[in-house]
């Protein structure tokens, strides 16, 4: 059932036969007898991928359930800790920052668990790709996934000295005629995504003229050190440079709404001991930097 409910996700014998570190021939041999035993062809296969029949769906989905059952069951009975292959996509600075200090403690706990992490902050089809969950900063619009909210960071308005030298510090968002901005392209639409200010109670977006287009996090600070436009990020995110003098914020009067930060996973897979336990550790790693927020 585990190789089976694997192919389908995967929708390859070879992935499949990758993740659970099986010989490719045993993958084939134990689908072949499986299909026998049942009776039904659980498995449509073409020369480019794997897709699973009627029959095959109904029977994947039995098999989601049983086998969460089975592990939870035999869990609860040995005293077993969590244990397995967990597989995580991450958005990278958060991880770096939030993430990763504590990893090695996560893995103390609970040595039988193998981590593969991937970062981006693309859309991630967790079932096809067989990730298991995801970290991801913005509110989700996947309504298969569940999201749950770990923690909400606090954003701000920045600039470098340079640029406000050039176009002068405004006090207001009318001030901001003259102004420019590094643009942050968001992943799921490719447009630049405007500023945000909070003015009296509502949100105020702005749209400001750019000469620079970025996708990336790392790129988007870089790029307002060096003059280039004003940008709107975590306050996390900019605490060296606020030291250093690098960046200055401004309009922090009217800062922009906090960014929600929640860990998604598929909403037809019952929870695995090893995902809940990694949620759950996660969660702990956000809530003593930003308690929840509904």
């Amino acid at each position: 059932m585990r190789l089976f409910a694997r192919i389908v996700e995967r929708r390859s014998f070879t992935l499949a036969a990758q993740d659970l570190e099986l010989p490719r021939s045993t993958v084939t041999e134990v689908v072949k007898r499986l299909e026998a035993r049942l009776g039904v062809r659980l498995l449509e296969r073409t020369t480019r991928q794997v897709r699973a029949t009627l029959d095959g769906e109904a029977y994947y989905q039995r098999c989601l359930s049983i086998l969460a059952e089975i592990e939870e069951a035999e869990a609860a009975f040995t005293g077993a800790r969590p244990s397995g292959l967990l597989r995580v996509d991450v958005h990278s600075v958060l991880a770096r920052h939030f993430m990763l200090p504590g990893l090695p403690g996560f893995l103390a706990r609970y040595p039988g668990i193998q981590l593969r992490i991937g970062e981006g902050d693309r859309y991630v089809d967790l079932v096809r790709e067989g990730v298991d969950c995801v970290l991801r900063v913005g509110k989700p619009t996947d309504s298969s996934m569940i999201g749950r909210q770990i923690a909400s960071l606090v954003e701000g308005t920045y600039a470098s000295p340079a640029y406000l030298e050039r176009h002068g510090t405004p006090t207001s968002p009318d001030d901001l005629e003259g102004h420019q901005m590094v643009a942050f392209v968001s992943s799921a639409s490719g447009s630049a995504l405007p500023l945000e200010f909070c003015v009296e109670g509502s949100v105020r977006e702005c749209l400001l003229p750019h000469a620079v287009s970025v996708a990336g996090a790392e790129m988007y600070v870089a790029t307002a050190r060096l003059g280039l436009g004003l940008i709107q990020v975590p306050c996390y995110r900019v605490q060296d440079d606020l030291a250093r003098g690098t960046l200055v914020e401004v309009l922090a009067r009217c800062p922009p709404t906090p960014s929600p930060v929640y860990v998604l996973y598929p909403q037809n897979r019952q929870l695995s001991p090893r995902v809940r336990v990694f949620i759950d550790w996660l969660s702990g790693e956000f809530a003593a930097r930003f308690p929840p927020t509904n």
